[in-house]
């Protein structure tokens, strides 16, 4: 059994560039090959998208730290019968999605995987300095209530591409359903942003947060 390393404060920037990607090629491959060290750093690394992502089905931040450790507990144990050929990132995500939905504590408290009606949680923190600029703060708070007013499913799609930045193939992969679902949701959640005047806005606000860490999803 392995000892776990984990970062519960999310904040190690994760892998993006080519060369990085095959970095973590390399670490998959020794985690499967039963490397303990390789295990910590792809928990380390992953540990901010990953709880991030859960924040947007649960409040309960202990059961989301518990599923993620569930998660990395159970591809542990069942390395030898893994795929080498992943891409590492939305399959952990998809991994993590299906496992909250199956351990949902009884009796399901804030926890909302099922109905297209239930809510996709996009909450916004602006760090101090940046509330100081006025307009700042206002185009973001109209974002996300814009945003909200979105469908579940057309809010996790704008999620895991701007906030996230995976493609359609893999934003398939994690929400389980068609590439071709993916861009129909992702063309009618654009579709009434744009209605709104809200689409460049939407851009500026996903660049402004990966560029400068200032803004977070959380």
């Amino acid at each position: 059994m392995p000892f776990f390393v984990i970062n519960r404060s999310p904040d190690v920037t994760e892998p993006g560039a080519s060369p990085e990607q095959s970095v973590e090629q390399r670490l998959w491959a020794g985690f499967i090959a039963g490397d303990e060290a390789a295990l910590n750093i792809l928990m380390t690394t992953h540990y901010r998208s990953l709880f991030r992502y859960g924040t947007r089905f649960s409040k309960d931040r202990e059961f989301i730290k518990d599923a993620i450790q569930d998660l990395f507990l159970n591809l542990w144990e069942r390395r030898p019968f893994l795929r080498k050929d992943v891409a590492i990132k939305p399959y952990l995500m998809a991994s993590l999605r299906r496992a909250m939905h199956r351990n949902v504590p009884s009796p399901r408290p804030n926890l909302e995987l099922d109905d297209e009606q239930e809510a996709f949680a996009f909450v916004f923190s602006v760090e101090e300095q940046f509330i100081q600029h006025e307009a700042t703060f206002q185009r973001t708070q109209r974002m996300q209530q814009l945003l909200d007013t979105l469908p579940r499913r057309q809010k996790e799609v704008i999620y895991l591409k701007y906030f996230q930045e995976l493609d359609r193939e893999h934003i398939a992969q994690v929400m389980d359903i068609a590439p071709q679902t993916v861009s129909n949701l992702l063309q009618l959640a654009l579709r009434q942003l744009r209605q709104q005047g809200a689409a460049q806005l939407l851009t500026w606000l996903a660049t402004t947060l990966i560029a400068t860490g200032t803004l977070a999803v959380c």
